[in-house]
């Protein structure tokens, strides 16, 4: 799960490097253009992005500092969803049912959310168990 995720992660953040390669290039610069209050320009915070996106990946194939690497995919992830409060019409076609493309963009994020979670989960040591009874053992 981590090697996929870190996969996804690199893929994702590497495309954002090129202008005009990533799917979600335009919702997420204007997205970080609002939260920065226009401090940062699109053309920043694409590469912005892209840096942050591909260190998460790198972090995560290479299994070394989780910790820090998953603290910048929880801070990244909350930047995916202010699309949602930000631009809800670019987000829905009908609200609250009906999400767009870029929508559908977000809310797959759910499933990238709950990995690492999950991965978080092994940071410590901890292992995934097939049989909660094994965990009285």
């Amino acid at each position: 799960m981590r090697i996929s995720l870190g996969l996804i992660f690199l893929w994702f953040g590497a495309l954002k490097f090129f202008p005009g390669l990533s799917a979600a290039e335009s919702l997420a610069t204007r997205t970080i253009g609002v939260l920065s209050f226009g401090v940062i320009s699109a053309d920043a915070a694409r590469l912005i992005l892209a840096a942050w996106e591909s260190l998460i990946g790198i972090g995560l194939l290479s299994g070394r500092y989780l910790r820090v690497v998953l603290l910048l995919l929880w801070v990244q992830m909350l930047g995916t969803v202010t699309p949602i409060l930000i631009f809800p019409r670019e987000v829905f076609a009908v609200f609250p049912y009906a999400p767009t493309l870029e929508g559908q963009y977000i809310f797959k994020n759910l499933v990238l959310i709950s990995a690492g979670i999950v991965i978080g989960g092994t940071v410590r040591g901890g292992g995934m168990v097939s049989d909660p009874k094994e965990l009285s053992q």
